[in-house]
This record gives C-alpha cells, structure tokens and sequence, in this order.
C-alpha cells in the first residue's frame, strides 16, 4: 500500500508551483471544517427549530458551513432557530473562529516540537563504537541528531561536542516553553475577552429598556443572545439572533461600543494585541520565555505573532483604513434617509460600527441595499484585502519575495449582503415573501453548493494568502 505521508508529498510538489502551502496542514484543518459542519447539521435537524415550518435540510447545512467557517451567509432566517438551536450555532462560531484555530495550531506546534527534541536527545546520547567522524562533522550534523560520539576522540573534543549540544539542548527546551507560555497566553486573551464581553452586553441588556424589549418581543433569552453575539463577533462572523442583525439596535449606542472592539480584537488587530499582552507579561514576570517571543517572533513559527515593525504598520493601516471610510460614509449618507430617527451622536456610532465590520466581521446598522453604490464599492475593497494587510511592505528578503509571489485574490468571509426584498424584484411576483435572508437564501441548492466550496477554501486562504505580509496592489 502507498504510503499516505508520501503521496501527500508527491501532491505538494505537483502543486506548489500554483498553491503554495503545506499539505498536510491544509488537508487537517479542511476536514476538522467538514467534520464540524456536518455535526453541525445533523444537530440542527434533529432539534426542534423555534417555528412550525421546519428549515430545508440543504439550508440547514448551509448554515452549518457558513457558522463553522464564521461567513455569516443566511439562507434561514436567524428567529427560525430555538434556543437550543442558537447554543449549537454559537459552539460552531467558537470554534470555528482564528483565534481559536489558531490556539489549536500552537498546541500541534508543541507536540511537534516536543516529539523532534526527544528524538534528538536520544539520539544525541548515543555513544557510536564503529564510526570515527571528524568534529567539523559532528558539529554539521548534531542539530539533526545523526552522530554521536565516537569513543576514541580526544578528550578536548568531546567537551566541545558536549558544549555545543547543551547549547543546542538548552535552545530546544526554551523555544519548548516558549511555545507553551504562547500558547497559555492565546487561551487566557480567548476567554477572558468572552466573558468580559458577555458579562458587559449581559448587564447592558438587563438594565436599558428599549433593548430589553426587543429580546421579549422576539422570544430571545439574555443570556444566549449576549453570548452568540459576542462569539460571533469574536470570530468574524456576523451572525446575529435577530433577523434584522444589528439594524434593530442601531439607536442602543452603549451596545453597539461594548461590540465594537471585538470586531478588531479577533480579527485584524489580533496580532498587534497579541505581541502587546506578552510585552506585558514579560515587563510583568521577567521570564525569559516571554522575551524570547518577543525577539524570535520568525523563528517560533506562529503567523499570528508579528515582528514589532509588522505590528505597527498593522495598527496604522487598520486605524487609516477605518478613517477613511468613516469620512467618506458619513460625507455621504449623515443626511440621508438611512440615518432618520438618530442624533448625531447615534449617527456616529453606527456609522464607526458598520465601516469597523466591513473588515471582516459582517455586522450590519443599516440596510446596506438602501446604502450608495461608491460606498458599497468601497465595502468590496476593504473586504477584499485580508486581515494582515498593511500600507507599506516590510522590506526584508523574505516577505519582498513572498509579495512577488503573492498576487492572487482573497475569500474575504464577511457575510454582508444586499439582502432580499420582494420589492426589489425587476418583474413583480405576487407568490414572492418578504424574507430576512441574505440574497444568496434564494439561490438553488447548486448555487449554494458551489458557495459553500468558496466558504471553505476562503477560510483556508491562508494557506496560499501568505496572510496578507504586505500591500501589493501593482
């Protein structure tokens, strides 16, 4: 039988002059997708949605797929599910979000790196009987722990050899820690901005009244809505327990700012948090683990911890890009009729909120079918770029190379949507219902299929996105 290690080598080279990633690593995290969207879907058929008319099954995957890759696409609409069908929803965001992928990633990265350092060392305290290599040699070799040495070198030699492997042993063991304070760090800035989050939109629910009543009215418990939102939001995904999404609290400002740093948070500015949580970690403890994520960021491996000056770049292009849609948005639509019923400090924050989601979230304030075709443009752009675009290149070998390699699209996984009204219908139907589904709801089965393959290979683009290193538009 062939064996599968080879023949998934054997199809990286046939490929890598058109996709570059690692193989492996992209077949693993596809079928953990598949695996979780399809027991995704067999929980939503077999509990009982909120409503008599039970959901097509096709739709139900749809949804499935769409949670479990966090791309918000409604084929049902969200007051269709119960409570118990919101809680499984809300399982597949969490985790199918980066920030938790991204943990998972660290916790292979350190079973890994944990497997090769044990072969190493036994390999390395091996004393050979039957080979006499040179020093120069062993020294070549050691890192791979091929040789070890032979008895009939001199003394001098083997304290050197016994140097240089401590050396090597002691380099292991740190990048070892390293990779699990790292990986303690990522589940500590995971749950703990869950729960501050859902305890916040919690106690805002509770205590203001106009938002209060809209969860009575529409049978949502609290609790659930406070945690689906904040999951989703976490995770990029845009899904909402209201069919309206955001648009019904688009007066309740506080709501809308507790939301709205989870929208950077797990998404675009992750790594730069990321790099400043462990700054202050190590300005904290002094551990050297900490330091040494700091100054190794390359060597650890981790996509998501950026060097210093990646970082920064990060920040200014997030906070220039938000700038410029913020101008542009509210030159255009401050008095339209969008904007009716808000003050102008309503209409700031909802405006702040819907430009902030146009990278990568997918949460809507307003109804973006009724919003000008420049500013919709303008969403197509900023979804388009992924989430690590930056203004400038960093100008280093490595990443110039990859910007020349880089020239292909993203899958953005933003989930916003015109939407579908019978009154936008070019020929008038009078079987036609107004529904609060995204326009693809009323694709067929095979138009859903073929985006439910575009879900999946979009929330993998980083295997052939290289993350978006730099800007390079020419």
């Amino acid at each position: 039988m062939m064996n599968l290690s080879f023949f998934g080598r054997k199809l990286q080279h046939l490929f890598s002059p058109y996709f570059q990633f690692n193989f492996n690593s992209f077949f693993i995290q596809l079928c953990y997708f598949m695996i979780m969207s399809l027991f995704g879907y067999l929980g939503l058929k077999v509990s009982k949605p909120k409503t008599y008319v039970k959901p097509k099954n096709f739709d139900l995957f749809y949804t499935s797929v769409s949670a479990s890759t966090v791309s918000s696409m409604t084929a049902i609409e969200m007051e269709v599910f119960s409570n118990s069908q919101l809680v499984l929803i809300t399982f597949l965001m969490f985790f199918g979000g980066e920030v938790f992928t991204s943990l998972l990633e660290l916790v292979f990265a350190r079973f890994n790196n944990n497997s090769f350092t044990s072969m190493k060392n036994d390999y390395s305290v091996k004393v050979s009987t039957n080979n006499s290599l040179p020093i120069k040699k062993v020294h070549d070799q050691i890192e791979l722990g091929l040789v070890s040495i032979p008895n009939h070198h001199s003394s001098q030699d083997q304290n050197q050899f016994i140097h240089v492997n401590y050396d090597i042993n002691n380099k292991h063991v740190l990048r070892s820690n390293s990779l699990k304070y790292l990986s303690h760090v990522v589940l500590g800035y995971f749950l703990v901005l869950q729960f501050v989050g859902t305890f916040l939109v919690s106690m805002y629910m509770s205590f203001i009244p106009s938002a209060k009543q809209v969860l009575r009215e529409k049978g949502i418990k609290t609790l659930t809505f406070s945690i689906f939102t904040i999951v989703s939001t976490f995770a990029s995904c845009g899904y909402v327990p209201t069919n309206e999404n955001m648009i019904v609290f688009k007066k309740n400002s506080g709501l809308l700012i507790i939301i709205l740093p989870y929208i950077l948070l797990g998404n675009t500015l992750y790594a730069p948090c990321l790099r400043f949580v462990i700054w202050v970690l190590e300005k904290i403890t002094k551990r050297e683990e900490f330091s040494y994520l700091l100054k190794n960021s390359k060597e650890i491996g981790f996509g998501h911890l950026l060097p210093p000056l990646h970082s920064w770049l990060l920040v200014a292009t997030v906070l220039g890009f938000n700038i410029i849609q913020f101008v542009i948005f509210c030159s255009m639509e401050w008095g339209t009729q969008i904007m009716d019923g808000l003050n102008p400090y309503q209409k700031f924050v909802a405006s702040l909120f819907q430009i902030t989601n146009a990278r990568h979230s997918g949460e809507s304030v307003f109804d973006l079918s009724t919003i000008s075709s420049a500013i919709l443009v303008l969403f197509v752009v900023m979804m388009y770029l992924p989430p690590y675009t930056t203004f400038l290149p960093i100008m280093d070998h490595e990443t110039e190379n990859d910007a020349k390699k880089d020239k292909r699209s993203a899958y953005g996984n933003v989930g916003f949507s015109m939407g579908y009204s019978c009154g936008r219908q070019l020929k008038a139907n009078g079987s036609c219902k107004d529904l609060w589904v995204g326009f693809s709801g009323k694709w067929s089965n095979k138009g859903k299929f073929i985006l439910i393959l575009v879900m999946f290979f979009g929330r993998l683009k980083k295997f052939n996105m290289k993350g978006g290193k730099a800007w390079d538009l020419s």
